[in-house]
């Protein structure tokens, strides 16, 4: 190359270096490009529904107080220094089921004495206010009250037990005061697990044994009448019961099966809209559990204390119903569970009343002795399935 190509190149270099190095003439400096964000959408979170509420019942039959009865209280009352009577002791083997239950309802089938007395037993009954003490202990919320002795002590009597059950705080139904209670629906409010449900009690009787209404006063007890049942079933719902219960003193006495009457109402009864639970009593021995149309219909629950005084007899026996309702979707309740436990009145002092299939497993036989438990649970269980209980989804509480 000649000098003068070789100083026009160099000179082309230093102006080409020159030029890189310049501020206006620096290269771009190389950029990654990052990738957009994803936007999130925050979402609004959906509120858990609330727990749908379930409200357990127990009921239990007849209370009947006949002398042997308040004897064996008076005899507690010198030990546990209660007063001169106490009942607790009696009813003591059956109270973890009952106080479980949200609402516990026993029939109180005798009009009750003032304190102290006279106090009378079979056939007109006037039986000691102090037996409250003892359903409240074991853990009852509510007795119902038409029966065949309502009016066993006139108008007093009714007067006086209805004043009693309000001053234990025990609510009820089935008798009345006055003409405006007699028509007003008997709502009860019951905590359970996730709120109140509001029951309501009502309670009928197939007759008071002969004895007229006190002065003529009709609405003084309740009588078995289908459309009366239905109509004020309705009421009770439209006046706020979530679930009514309906509480029947019917059958024929000492006979397990249910008589015609029952047999052709209590279908047409639980098929009611306004209808949620049957629970039969008055026969003083165990009867029959049913489900029908998906509710349940306890036929008969027998006693749970009384003195029949035929040792060794079914009559001696009763029967403790559970069941459970939950409400559903639409704010109706519908029976979901149901279960049972038979029940034994000791024959020889002192008085218990015993649950079968718990004293069973425990080997705690009472004055009973085993053979008898296992003859009362046989029997009971035998009677109560016959309906078709168990293929529904009935169940003993306590298998021994």
């Amino acid at each position: 190359m000649d000098r003068r190509r070789l100083l026009t190149f160099a000179a082309a270099l230093v102006v080409a270096a020159l030029a890189a190095c310049s501020p206006g003439g620096a290269p771009e400096a190389a950029t990654t490009e990052q990738p957009a964000q994803p936007t999130t959408a925050t979402a609004t979170p959906t509120p858990s529904p609330e727990p749908l509420r379930t409200v357990s019942i127990v009921a239990t039959g007849d209370v009947l107080l006949h002398e042997r009865v308040r004897t064996q209280a008076q005899e507690d009352a010198a030990t546990t220094d209660v007063g001169d009577m106490d009942f607790e002791p009696m009813l003591e083997p059956i109270r973890p089921v009952v106080e479980a239950a949200d609402l516990a309802v026993c029939h109180l089938e005798v009009p009750l004495a003032p304190e102290g007395g006279p106090y009378r037993g079979y056939p007109l009954f006037s039986g000691p206010p102090q037996v409250l003490d003892g359903l409240v202990a074991t853990g009852y919320d509510a007795c119902t009250t038409a029966s065949n002795h309502t009016f066993d002590a006139g108008a007093d009597g009714v007067d006086r037990t209805l004043d009693a059950l309000d001053a234990a705080g025990l609510a009820h139904a089935g008798s009345a005061r006055s003409p405006e209670e007699a028509a007003e629906p008997r709502l009860v409010d019951v905590e359970t697990q996730h709120g109140v449900v509001t029951v309501g009690l009502l309670s009928f009787t197939y007759g008071f044994n002969g004895i007229p209404y006190p002065n003529g006063e009709e609405w003084r007890g309740n009588v078995i009448a289908e459309e009366r049942i239905l109509a004020d079933a309705a009421a009770t719902r439209a006046a706020g019961a979530e679930v009514v219960v309906v509480a029947m003193h019917w059958g024929a006495e000492y006979v397990h099966e249910p008589n015609a009457e029952q047999v052709d109402l209590a279908p047409r009864l639980i098929a009611s809209p306004d209808v949620d639970l049957v629970l039969g009593h008055h026969a003083h021995v165990v009867q029959p559990v049913e489900q029908l149309d998906g509710e349940w219909v306890v036929y008969g629950l027998g006693n749970l204390v009384a003195a029949h005084r035929t040792p060794g007899e079914a009559r001696s026996e009763g029967l403790l119903v559970r069941v459970e309702l939950t409400e559903q979707p639409d704010g109706t309740f519908a029976a979901t569970a149901a279960s049972y436990a038979p029940l034994l009145v000791t024959d020889a002092f002192p008085v218990r009343v015993l649950d079968v299939g718990q004293a069973l497993v425990a080997g705690d036989h009472g004055t009973a002795g085993e053979q008898r438990l296992r003859t009362a649970w046989e029997r009971t269980t035998k009677v109560v399935e016959s309906g078709g209980g168990a293929a529904a989804g009935l169940r003993p509480i306590t298998t021994p």
